[in-house]
């Protein structure tokens, strides 16, 4: 073997060499770099003694209040540790309160996905007697929605089969601006912007907890709000059942 190609062999193996070490040492780094973002207490094993619930989180990189990997830590008295994964956002945290009805507080959990549409992701479980179960949230509801000619717009909820249309002849300078709408018939085809839920809270409704959640509904932008549709759920035998929505609208006009 030449000098040249000893050299380029003895470069090369000090360039790999190197690249592992930093790779080893950004991996000690980062975990290093996982935040304590809360700490409570709570019984949420029903044992009748309050167990350390802590949120951590290992930022996307410094200075950053995004966080790429989110867990609970759960601490109980008898020294064992369970964790949950949950997916990855900003300003998560943590309510305790017996959703499933058992006597026990359930462990509910909240992170903002930081979109533009303001959604939030929500996680459920319960750690009767030592064991984790996911008992997940409700699916927000599925909403059909379309412009219709004349600047309106309607939306039908499947989940209950009610129908409501918006007058939104307010707007109609702005949407014949952006081409949504010419001389007030609809250019093509066009459906709303309905996001998933943006809010779902714990509530008390007929002695019992359950969740209310609400959904944005948009016109050609996010900005361009139409309506807030709003549904409570509770969870009955497994499962979660829909008690009841709302529609409340941006427009002083709204047909049922």
């Amino acid at each position: 073997m030449s000098m040249r190609k000893e050299v380029l062999f003895a470069l090369a193996a000090f360039f790999f060499l190197t690249l592992s070490a930093i790779t080893a040492a950004n991996a000690g780094e980062n975990q290093n770099k996982i935040m304590t973002i809360s700490k409570e207490k709570a019984d949420v094993t029903g044992d009748g003694k309050k167990d350390l619930i802590v949120i951590k989180g290992l930022p996307y990189e410094e200075g950053t209040e995004f966080l790429k990997e989110i867990f609970v830590e759960i601490q109980t008295l008898n020294k064992k540790t369970i964790k949950i994964d949950v997916d990855s956002g900003f300003n998560p945290r943590v309510n305790f309160v017996d959703l499933n009805h058992d006597g026990i507080k359930d462990i509910f959990i909240t992170v903002d996905t930081g979109g533009s549409g303001g959604i939030t992701n929500h996680y459920l479980y319960t750690l009767k007697n030592l064991s984790l179960e996911d008992l997940s949230v409700p699916d927000p509801l599925v909403i059909n929605s379309q412009f219709l000619d004349g600047y309106k717009a309607s939306i039908t909820i499947q989940d209950t089969g009610e129908s409501y249309t918006f007058d939104l002849s307010n707007r109609a300078d702005d949407y014949e601006k952006t081409g949504l709408y010419q001389k007030g018939k609809l250019s093509e085809p066009t459906e709303l912007m309905v996001d998933s839920f943006s809010t779902l809270k714990p509530i008390l409704m007929d002695n019992q907890y359950g969740l209310r959640g609400t959904q944005a509904v948009s016109g050609a932008y996010h900005a361009d709000r139409i309506a807030i549709i709003e549904s409570n759920w509770l969870y009955e035998n497994g499962k979660w059942i829909l008690k009841k929505t709302r529609v409340m609208e941006n427009n002083p006009r709204i047909k049922k």
